[in-house]
């Protein structure tokens, strides 16, 4: 793989948060923001999870590894702890950005109780990248020496088990990129993937969290708009790609609906909310694949 960088800043060296208040942008780095901490939202992921966490552990800087099982109804959660990680768990699923959440505020609980030095940086992962989250040190680096405040992984191509290509993200990835590119200026390649790497304080500035499938659009604008820099850092990672069966379909919608939604309340007014509504909209497409 390139090592091809893309960095943007939003424009102003001040902010106003969400609730106006104006917040000065981040400084140099601290001791804290070179301990790491990694967070992986996991569900029905017992056949990967243990090769994720333990490849993620022995990243540089990384001090532990949380994974918040999200309702699973396999052996996600014991798997993980085998592995050596923190497990919180969820008795339902309440999606993505919610076991996100409950990681990074298990964290908090955990250096207050026990008096652990605090994690600056945290490095959010998806369960299924096995072996290949070994490869996450570049997300890492800009981060912790303070060149970016969130980066953000591009993946190669991704394969099927059999060999043959994915189901298509089309309607998603377009809707997620120009909202993105309405609302901050910025035209990202990957504005959907979950592999990142952030600082503690800009995670805060991005919270709370565009729900479910809608986190990473909503955390790119967020830290976008407090004026923070953002890098996106090809990198070669591997994880199970999506079909096109009925069930890969459904998972598209609700991505769709999620992604749409983290957009709307940020105020997009036009191109993605055409797409979703061309498309016959999110309750369209869930009627049509009987959901």
């Amino acid at each position: 793989m390139s090592s091809n960088h893309q960095m943007v800043r939003h424009p102003g060296a001040n902010h106003a948060d969400r609730a106006g208040r104006t917040v000065a942008t981040l400084g140099r780095v601290s001791s804290a923001q070179s301990r790491v901490a990694c967070v992986i939202p996991a569900k029905d992921e017992q056949n990967r999870v243990a090769a994720t966490v333990k490849a993620a552990a022995q990243l540089p800087g990384v001090s532990l590894v949380i994974v918040c099982d999200d309702g699973s109804k396999d052996d996600t959660a014991s798997r993980a702890a085998a592995a050596g990680a923190i497990v919180v768990s969820h008795s339902r699923n309440r999606g993505k950005a919610a076991a996100v959440e409950s990681s990074v505020n298990a964290l908090g609980v955990l250096e207050s109780r026990d008096d652990r030095p605090e994690a600056g940086t945290l490095l959010l992962l998806d369960a299924d990248l096995a072996d290949s989250a070994a490869n996450c040190r570049p997300l890492i680096e800009p981060v912790v020496s303070g060149q970016a405040d969130l980066t953000i992984g591009v993946l190669p191509v991704q394969r099927m088990t059999d060999g043959g290509a994915p189901g298509g993200f089309g309607l998603v990835m377009s809707t997620a990129t120009r909202g993105i590119e309405e609302l901050t200026g910025w035209t990202p390649r990957a504005p959907l993937s979950g592999q990142r790497c952030i600082t503690r304080r800009a995670f805060e500035l991005a919270s709370p969290l565009a729900a479910g499938w809608g986190m990473e659009v909503g955390m790119t604008i967020d830290v976008l708009r407090a004026g923070l820099s953002v890098q996106e850092i090809d990198i070669d990672l591997q994880h199970r790609a999506t079909g096109s069966d009925l069930g890969a379909q459904l998972h598209r919608a609700r991505q769709l609906r999620d992604v749409t939604r983290a957009l709307a309340s940020r105020g997009l007014v036009s191109s993605g909310i055409k797409d979703l509504k061309d498309a016959g909209g999110v309750p369209g497409l869930l009627k049509r694949l009987k959901r």
